[in-house]
């Protein structure tokens, strides 16, 4: 399933609960950080140790997986209210970024651009 038919399935899943109705930008854009932010918590306050073992235990996995999956939704469903192709998105960004962070002056380095 390519990105565009995901985003058909999402779209069809809100519309047949009428749903579309509280998804306006401001309200999107709320939930996707509201999503992020449960994201985030499943990570608070572990060391790096603990962090590495998320990635190994199942129910862990599965809390991260169902976050990424909200997020990834709102994402798309933001993207149709706007009418924007997410592969396009996407591949713009990545455009957008190869010139701000050029390998040969970020290979390695977790610096902001404006660092370099």
């Amino acid at each position: 399933m390519d990105i565009e038919e995901l985003q058909e399935k999402v779209i069809d899943y809100r519309n047949q609960r009428d749903w579309a109705k509280y998804h306006n930008p401001k309200d999107l854009a709320i939930s996707l950080s509201l999503e992020a932010g449960e994201l985030l918590e499943i990570f608070q306050w572990k060391s790096q140790d603990e962090v590495e073992l998320i990635r190994t235990d199942p129910k862990q996995r599965q809390r991260v997986k169902e976050e990424l999956g909200d997020i990834f939704i709102y994402a798309l469903t933001m993207a149709h209210e706007f009418g924007f192709d997410p592969a396009e998105v996407i591949l713009e960004k990545v455009e957008i970024n190869d010139k701000k962070y050029p390998v040969e002056k970020a290979r390695g380095r977790a610096d902001k651009y404006t660092a370099y």
